[in-house]
Order: C-alpha cells, then structure tokens, then sequence
C-alpha cells in the first residue's frame, strides 16, 4: 500500500540541493574559461569544438552507469548521497591540476595535460550531476515538484554567477594579472579554479552530510514499489550481457514524454553549446575590434603579438565571465517565479515562451557592435570597456530565462513519468538528449565557423538562436503524464 510522502520544508528542499550551487560554481568557471585555458596552452580556434566535445562524451558515458548503479545502491551514506560525493572529491581534484598544466611538462604536452583534466573535472561534474536531480526526485513530493527544482534552479545559477565573475574580480579587486604568456595560464585564471574546488567541495558535504535519504522499506512504500519484489530483482547477479540486454530494453521502452522531450533538449543544448564554446573568441573580434588572424596559432607564432592584442583578449575573456554571470544572475532571479508561473500558466507555455526569448537573444547579439571605450561602475570596482560589450548585459537577460527554464522545466515534466524503480537510470539515459546535441555541434560548429563564416565567430553565436527558437516550437510536442511505480 502506498504511504503519503512527507513535505519538506523550505529549508530541507533548500538543503537537498545545495550541494549543486558548488557543482554548478566550478562547471561555470569550466564553462567561462575552458576555451580560454585551451586557447593560452595553444588550440586553434575552429578547433575549440573538438576539444569541448570531452564534455559531452563524458556525460554520455557516466550518467546511465552511475544513474543505474545508485538506483541499486543502498548504504550508510545512502542511495545517491555516495556518488554525489565521490564526484565532487574528483572534480575538485582536476580543477586544481588543470589550470597547472604547464607545471607538468616534462612529463606530458600543456594541451594533452589540460585536455585530460577537463576530462576528468567533466567525468566528475557528470558523477555529482546525475544523482543530484535523481535526489530531489527521490526526495520531494509530487506537489512540491516545481518548487523543488526552481529551487535548484535558483542555486545552481547563484553558483553559477559566484563562478562566472571571479575571476575578473580577482583581476580588477585583488589586482592579480588576468594575461598569460604563451603555454601558461593567467593567474587570476588559477587562483578562481582554486577557489571553485573549495565552494565544491564543502557546499556538496553540507548536502551529504545534512540531508537523510529514506530508508529503503520507507522509499519503497512513498513510491508505491513491492519492496519485496524490489529487493529481489536487487539480489539478482546478472551478467554483462544481461545488463546491457536490460540497459537497451529500457531505452526502447523509455516514456513518450522523454522522448519527445528529446527534440526540445537537441535544439536548446546545441545552442548553448556553441554559446560556452564561442562566447570568447565573438565577442574579442565583435566588441573588441580583435581581427580573426589573431586567434590563429600558425600566424602567432611568426609574429610578435602587440599588447594591445594580449590585453583586448584578456579584457574580452573577464568580460565574458561577466556576461555568464549576468545571464545565470537573470536566471536566478527568474527562477524564483518560476514554479509559480509553472503552476498558473503551465510548464509548456512557461518553457516555450523562455526558450523563444532567449533565442531571439543569442540572434541579437549581432547589433550590439560599438567600440566606444565606456567607463562602468560595477559596485566592486571600475571598468572601461567598448559600449558594445555593457550592452550585451540586455541580451543576458533573455538568455538567463531561457538557461532557468531550462534547468528546471524538463526534469519537472519527465519526473512524473518514471517508474520509481528506476528514476536514476533513466535520467541518467536522458542526459543522452543532453549529450548528444552537443556531440553533434562540437563535430560540425568548427567546420561551419570556418567555411561558412571565415572564422567570425559572431555568426555561429546566430546559428544558437535560430537553434533555441526551434526548441521552443518542439516543447508544444511534449505530452505530460502522472507519476508511474514501474514499467515492468
């Protein structure tokens, strides 16, 4: 028979999922600098995509075989608590190895180091990532679904924000230099990954060690699940075979709202894909006037790079933590109204109308060019930057709804669909729809900048909103159902 699930308070639905505000503080800092740390130890600029492919590929690898090991995982700790913890060890471990790439050269290549820690920081992300949403879905009733992951929401994008400025402030406060010689990475660029390990790791062990998960016999009876049945499909040893058998068969019988959420995940992360990858290199060329033979390895090696370049590429990579911090700031604020507009108007509507904002944002990206030096006051100190780059802060706006929505709106519409059995294998199947859309960009935005576009990465910043304003065409696709104990 099945028991009514506890309410949890607002601080106990706070607490399940503070950990993400330190996951999401070092994925941002990934996301701000990544092509910039790749960029100084020596890529290419087409061939940025290819790099940041790491990510996605992780994601695909690790989501379903910890989502599925954490459904089977009871213990001390916990069911998802374990693995939450386990990732964040390990990202934290890569975040203060990769921006020392260049320590380790008599060892391995700069690049080849880098590249392997962002391997490893995105195999850890993916770790704490997926049993994560798995907690709260766990955790929080149905009618406290929308608040629970607006919530997340919430402080996933004020770690975001915390991650995406810091290390421009640690250049324009603290006063360390934000350039870095060939091979090497600025220092404000370390020291803000330092940082970011620390909030990671002690933000995700208050949530470990402050939220109880159910007991299994409690779990169980919440979710409407024959504990006896459960508990013997648990004990059984299957092969390799047999769970690759299993493993196949569930995503053929996945929910229809996963899949047709699929189209709308596709669209919405080949867009901010292309976003975290090009942001840098279109706004140095657009806003700051930097001309595309600058961002070419082969032409910076047979000339003397002026100054003036090095400092327009290191203004132009802090401004663009800035910019990320803005849109996740948006995305924060937004995020509080964002269950209750869920709750009046209705999730399609709600997420729809946010992905056709923020992709008419990315599209409007190309008007903003004006390199008029303009001095901005930003409470903690001030700036002189090209008018352009402020009135890109309009743009963020639309960006940080949709990035809200984004984070919230597909999980709390997938969730009633899922047997309780197995919710975390098939989120972590569902992140396929994350991976797999960025795959495809970071196989194709490269050759698409360079002979479509000669290399100016402003157009393939367009390329994201006609992307996002399809995803928002695709949410009308989606059909909602209630809350499910099992498939089998």
């Amino acid at each position: 028979m099945q028991k009514q699930q506890p309410r949890l308070s607002f601080w106990q639905l706070w607490t399940v999922s503070f950990g993400f505000l330190g996951v999401q503080f070092g994925f941002a800092l990934q996301n701000a600098n990544a092509s910039r740390i790749l960029s100084d130890l020596g890529a290419d600029l087409h061939s940025l995509s290819f790099f940041w492919l790491v990510a996605p590929i992780m994601g695909l690898l690790v989501q379903p075989i910890v989502g599925a090991a954490s459904d089977r995982t009871w213990n001390k700790l916990g069911r998802r608590r374990p693995f939450i913890l386990a990732g964040a060890i390990a990202a934290a471990l890569g975040m203060f190895l990769m921006p020392n790439a260049s320590l380790f050269v008599a060892l391995i290549a700069p690049m080849i180091f880098g590249v392997l820690m962002l391997a490893l920081m995105d195999a850890s992300f993916n770790v704490c990532f997926q049993p994560f949403r798995s907690l709260v879905s766990d955790m929080v009733p149905a009618e406290q679904r929308n608040s629970g992951y607006s919530i997340q929401s919430l402080l996933i994008n004020v770690g975001a924000v915390i991650g995406s400025i810091l290390p421009f402030v640690l250049t324009n406060v603290v006063g360390l230099e934000n350039t870095a010689k060939a091979g090497a990475v600025a220092p404000s660029v370390v020291w803000a990954f330092y940082i970011g390990a620390t909030v990671l790791l002690g933000s995700v062990l208050w949530t470990v060690f402050r939220t109880k998960e159910y007991k299994p016999k409690d779990y169980y009876a919440y979710k409407g699940l024959d504990a006896a049945q459960v508990e013997k499909n648990l004990a059984q040893q299957k092969t390799l075979g047999q769970k690759l058998s299993e493993f196949f068969g569930l995503m053929k019988t996945m929910p229809d709202t996963m899949k047709q959420l699929a189209l709308v995940q596709f669209f919405s992360w080949f867009a901010l894909f292309i976003m975290w990858v090009y942001t840098t290199p279109a706004i140095t060329q657009h806003i700051w006037g930097v001309e595309v033979k600058w961002f070419d390895p082969a032409y910076l090696k047979s000339v003397d790079v002026p100054a003036s370049i090095i400092a327009a590429k290191g203004a132009a990579g802090d401004w663009v933590g800035i910019l990320f911090a803005a849109y996740s700031f948006f995305a924060a604020i937004f995020s509080v109204f964002l269950a209750k507009l869920a709750d009046k108007i209705g999730r399609k509507v709600v997420y729809a109308g946010s992905l056709f904002i923020g992709g008419i944002s990315y599209i409007s990206f190309l008007f903003f060019e004006d390199l008029t030096p303009t001095t901005v006051n930003l409470l903690i100190t001030q700036v002189t930057v090209p008018a352009g780059a402020v009135n890109l802060i309009v743009p963020m706006i639309g960006i940080g709804i949709a990035w809200a929505a984004i984070l919230a709106m597909p999980y709390a519409m997938l969730a009633g669909s899922l047997p309780a059995d197995k919710t975390g294998v098939y989120m972590g199947i569902f992140n396929f729809t994350i991976a797999m859309p960025q795959i495809v960009c970071g196989l194709t935005a490269g050759f698409i900048l360079k002979y479509a576009f000669g290399n100016e990465a402003v157009y393939i910043i367009m390329v994201s909103g006609v992307a996002m304003i399809f995803a928002g065409f695709a949410v009308f696709r989606v059909k909602e159902h209630v809350q499910v104990t099992s498939l089998q």
